[in-house]
């Protein structure tokens, strides 16, 4: 069976969900791959999963620096 979704909107709802969840982000950073099969409900090859690794970590880090850099506004 193919399963085809919409990355960019998956990476968006693991984020959130990640993002609402630090057990949940402690468990996605110390083994993504697992953290987002059982996300998704799915079982899927690693080498399947890990362009959708790579969108959450760069869309954590980037919302992580957004964060970062609303708090520098604040300071000027």
């Amino acid at each position: 069976m193919n399963m085809k979704f919409d990355v960019k909107e998956k990476v968006e709802e693991i984020v959130q969900k990640l993002q609402k969840d630090p057990a949940l982000l402690k468990n996605f950073q110390s083994d993504p791959v697992k953290t987002l099969e059982s996300l998704l409900g799915i079982d899927l090859p690693d080498d399947q999963l890990k362009p959708l690794v790579a969108g959450v970590k760069a869309k954590l880090t980037s919302a992580d620096i957004g964060g970062a850099l609303d708090g520098l506004k604040k300071l000027f």
